[in-house]
């Protein structure tokens, strides 16, 4: 499923026209960003949790020279499914 599928799955659920399903999925989208960036979890019982783990600066090689390269550190956002979405996989 992309984005615009999404949007056409919530529109169709809720009744919702496809301008107001796609504010709401933008809205949705957002404030997790919003959350990760201030460098918080956005907690959905049942669903999952979305978090930020921090990678430290390593040293890489370049594959065609062999030349030894430094990777910085960086954040990246995560996702830990929740119990009843694992059960819901599943099944």
């Amino acid at each position: 499923m992309n984005k615009a599928e999404l949007i056409d799955y919530v529109a169709k659920e809720t009744d919702l026209t496809k301008a107001d399903a796609q504010r709401a999925v933008d809205a949705v989208f957002g404030g997790i960003t919003k959350t990760l960036k201030k460098g918080k979890d956005a907690r959905f019982v049942g669903f999952g949790t979305f978090s930020v783990a921090k990678r430290a600066a390593t040293t890489g090689r370049n594959p065609r020279t062999g030349e030894a390269i430094k990777i910085p550190a960086s954040k990246n956002a995560k996702f830990k499914a929740g119990k009843e979405l694992k059960d819901a996989v599943n099944k």
